[in-house]
């Protein structure tokens, strides 16, 4: 920010965010530790915190205060909207970066359609914020930003006292070692509605054998209770431990937090060029080279979930195909190993069509039939009827976008949502027309796995 930038007379663009300046400044740091960086602002910003870790752990993101926020309950719309906000925002836009781009982090709910009672009490339909302080990690560099957005003429005061806390944080996040967390000790674990999720997978699998639908996808919740209240920081230091080849990310809304570490990427843009990939179908890991080899052959010749995995690769390949030139999809899925369970996967790529945008593709990807069913709009309403609880962002799409329209979201599965001294873990299977309750149950305890290790949830008496 300088003293041409405040007193331009850009034309700045009509829209929902005519007369405000949004305000950048970006400086590049000695890298530091993401983590350390999210703790620092857990005293004067706590509620205000956002992280994210792609899979490759080439790109990390920690946003730490709200420069603004973007946001809605309507149940119908609000894809566009948070589009053409974050558009307009965008153009005002006063002096432009060049090492990285504002961005904005945030997620959906699973469907806004759903009336049924719910623990997600801070989370709207749909949350972003732009965040005031941004760390970004890319490759060996690492720079921090400042958003400043504004209707006051005149903000010079304002900016330096934000730089002053901007230098705060950092000297902070470099010099303070980050806390090697214990795990955290649970006093408590309850299977939340079990019988109630027990008889929809029986009630929803007699309707796909009526033929009246495909496929559909059957979640429920597990409640864990803390000896002592668990901190954002904490959990996101146990999850990244325990699964460091997924995708991290967090979230918090006030008291509430939702984290967690997804193999799933729902789709990326960068530069135009499109990718998402399709995960479905599961199996655990073996305990040993020759039990792990022997079940992901298994899995790859398995009718059921090659099924499964199919309607995933047709649906997501269609939207390519509507929204994207140059598709490529592979013809056969290969195996995608993660620490607990393994998966059938195949990528698909192409080039965005003039026009389209990140947010148009997760909007016709969500949710794939990996986490809704087939036919989507059918498997939705039996969701919405069957299932026995409120999914909340659970399997939602969550993650960021930048100024230039590169970002990325993923799939917010092997996820929990942090509430005081309890945290709400979810997982789910697909209902095929010879699924079994048991079978199935027994399959959200593989789901679970991760998360319930991460949080130091008892594992022997699973069954």
């Amino acid at each position: 920010m300088n003293s041409e930038s405040s007193s331009s007379t850009q034309q700045f663009a009509a829209g929902p965010y005519e007369g405000y300046r949004f305000y950048t400044e970006t400086i590049e740091v000695t890298r530091m530790s993401a983590l350390a960086f999210f703790e620092a602002g857990g005293e004067g910003y706590a509620g205000k915190r956002m992280f994210w870790q792609n899979r490759e752990k080439t790109f990390t993101l920690v946003g730490i205060g709200h420069a603004h926020v973007l946001s809605t309950d309507q149940p119908t719309g609000r894809f566009e909207k948070i589009k053409k906000d974050w558009k307009s925002l965008c153009n005002q836009i006063v002096n432009e970066e060049h090492s990285v781009q504002p961005v904005l982090f945030g997620g959906f709910s699973f469907d806004p359609l759903n009336d049924k009672p719910s623990e997600w009490t801070r989370f709207p339909q749909a949350y972003f914020a732009v965040p005031t302080f941004q760390l970004i990690l890319k490759g060996e560099q690492a720079f921090v930003s400042i958003h400043l957005i504004t209707e006051q003429q005149e903000s010079f005061a304002e900016f330096d006292a934000m730089r002053k806390e901007r230098d705060k944080l950092i000297h902070a996040a470099q010099v303070t070692e980050v806390d090697k967390y214990d795990k955290p000790r649970t006093i408590g674990r309850a299977e939340l509605r079990k019988e109630e999720y027990l008889d929809s997978i029986q009630r929803v699998t007699d309707i796909i054998k009526a033929k009246e639908v495909e496929k559909v996808v059957i979640a429920r919740a597990l409640e864990l209770e803390f000896e002592d209240k668990l901190s954002p920081s904490s959990a996101l230091y146990q999850v990244s431990n325990e699964q460091p080849e997924s995708f991290l990310f967090g979230l918090e809304a006030e008291e509430q937090f939702f984290f967690g570490a997804t193999p799933e990427r729902l789709v990326k843009v960068e530069s135009q060029k499109a990718l998402s990939t399709c995960l479905a179908g599961s199996t655990p890991r073996g305990k040993t080279v020759e039990k792990d080899t022997e079940l992901g052959e298994a899995l790859l010749k398995d009718p059921k979930n090659r099924a499964e995995h199919q309607y995933v690769v047709k649906m997501i390949s269609e939207v390519f195909e509507n929204y994207c030139s140059g598709t490529v999809v592979p013809k056969l899925p290969k195996l995608l190993k993660i620490r607990d369970i393994q998966h059938l996967y195949t990528p698909v790529e192409g080039k965005l069509n003039p026009g389209a945008t990140l947010f148009d593709l997760v909007e016709v990807l969500h949710p794939t039939p990996a986490l809704g069913g087939e036919p989507k709009l059918e498997a939705l309403h039996m969701i919405r009827k069957h299932e026995a609880m409120n999914r909340g962002y659970y399997a939602a799409p969550i993650g960021w976008i930048d100024a230039k329209g590169d970002g990325e979201f993923a799939v917010a599965i092997r996820s929990a949502l942090l509430d005081g001294e309890k945290a709400y873990l979810y997982a789910g299977g697909g209902i095929v027309a010879d699924s079994t309750p048991e079978s199935e149950y027994d399959e959200t305890w593989v789901k679970f796995r991760p998360m319930l290790r991460a949080l130091g949830g008892q594992l022997s008496d699973e069954s």
